[in-house]
């Protein structure tokens, strides 16, 4: 069963004006799946080839020339991180070709891929990240706007979405956004992501880091999903993994090359001095924190000590996919000072500053939102605050402070 993705129409608008479309994201996450489906509308005759196949691979790394002799435009190249040798051959064909839409490439964001797109590609490629598939995908919602606090967009989502109670949305925490187990290609979770780790994470690290053990690399997933949401502590997660944190800081790095990871940078500036320095991790998706934390159920994830991390980093994922989705780069951070007071999101837009708290509640307090007094002093305007629990219905403190029901970002 296809699910359609919300990044569908950008890369179709993309398609009339460059000559190479670039999807990264991880392993699994339905980036060639999409661009097959694309093909069959778009009705081009587009020849797709793999680089998993050994012998493309070849041909592509020894002699590009020869390989685009027999793989003519348009073409669908998928994991073209195996062969960056490719990158200056497209290059010479889109400049004498001049013709839109030539390429699709799909990738893992590999350091020496992306080395390659910079210096080969700038300019004529049209760079897009799909992750996991997104809530709104899921329950097959249409709506494609980015999240942000403007109160007439949500109610308009909100005659269009139904209400999901906390149950729900657990489950779609639990299990998570991988299109195979979403679709139900694959039934068993367990499974699925233990071979995911097998195959494909500690393989890719494993080309990326002369120094692999495949024990301690499952003990720092483990460590690291552990301390999702969280400011990232490079110590911990090297003492529970049993490595040193050189170690620990390379395969982060490596991770959120993957699109595995992504990390949220606190706000500061000249005004805020007291604020720390230190970014807080998320996973992009949430049902591989489950397993690798080891819920074995929903309703043991919803009641269990994680569930305000779990819940906090399927809030910040989703938010942060619907502007992916878009070909938009979110402004998104969270605020802590040294005495330890916080706002769980920041979003910069439009020279203001929205902050949010995520809240594992129906019936927030106003209170919450004192927090949000924080930023008053920065140069930026401070915007709409917001509370994103899991209320049933969109309301507001006052005119300055939400309500929003999580099943509404």
């Amino acid at each position: 069963m296809y699910i359609h993705r919300h990044m569908e129409p950008l890369v179709m608008r993309l398609n009339q004006q460059y000559p190479v479309i670039l999807i990264t994201g991880p392993r699994q996450a339905g980036k060639t799946t999409m661009l097959e489906h694309l093909t069959e509308t778009e009705g081009r005759g587009r020849t797709k080839v793999s680089l998993d196949d050994v012998t493309e691979r070849e041909l592509a790394k020894t002699d590009p020339r020869m390989f685009f002799q027999i793989h003519r435009p348009p073409l669908l190249i998928d994991e073209v991180q195996y062969a960056p040798e490719l990158f200056p051959y497209i290059k010479i064909l889109a400049d004498t070709r001049h013709s839109p839409g030539d390429f699709w490439l799909t990738g893992s964001q590999l350091f020496n891929m992306m080395e390659g797109v910079q210096e080969s590609l700038a300019g004529r490629v049209a760079l897009l990240h799909l992750s996991p598939l997104s809530q709104g995908e899921i329950l097959g919602y249409r709506d494609t706007a980015p999240f942000c606090l403007d109160f007439q967009m949500l109610a308009s989502r909100q005659k269009d979405r139904r209400m999901l109670d906390t149950p729900t949305l657990f489950r779609h925490i639990f299990h998570g956004g991988m299109p195979p187990l979403v679709s139900g290609l694959y039934q068993d979770a367990g499974i699925f992501y233990s071979s995911y780790i097998d195959t494909y994470l500690e393989r890719d690290v494993r080309r990326l880091s002369s120094r692999i053990d495949g024990l301690k690399f499952l003990k720092f997933l483990r460590a690291t999903a552990a301390r999702t949401s969280q400011q990232v502590n490079y110590k911990g997660i090297a003492d529970d993994a049993e490595i040193d944190q050189s170690t620990v800081k390379g395969w982060l790095h490596i991770l959120e090359a993957l699109g595995i990871v992504f990390f949220l940078h606190p706000y500061s500036n000249n005004v805020l001095k007291r604020t720390v320095s230190t970014p807080k991790l998320y996973f992009y998706d949430t049902g591989l924190v489950c397993y690798l934390t080891r819920w074995s159920s929903p309703e043991t994830a919803m009641e269990g000590a994680m569930s305000g991390a779990l819940l906090e980093n399927y809030v910040v994922a989703e938010i942060i996919r619907s502007y992916q989705n878009a070909g938009q780069e979110p402004y998104l951070y969270y605020y802590r000072d040294k005495d330890a007071r916080e706002i769980d999101l920041i979003l910069e837009q439009d020279g203001k500053l929205f902050p949010m708290e995520i809240k594992k509640m129906a019936t927030p307090p106003r209170k919450l939102t004192r927090v949000f007094e924080l930023i008053q002093k920065s140069p930026l305007q401070r915007g709409t605050g917001a509370v994103l629990c899991m209320a049933d219905r969109l309301s507001a403190f006052d005119q300055e402070n939400l309500i929003v029901p999580v099943w509404l970002v």
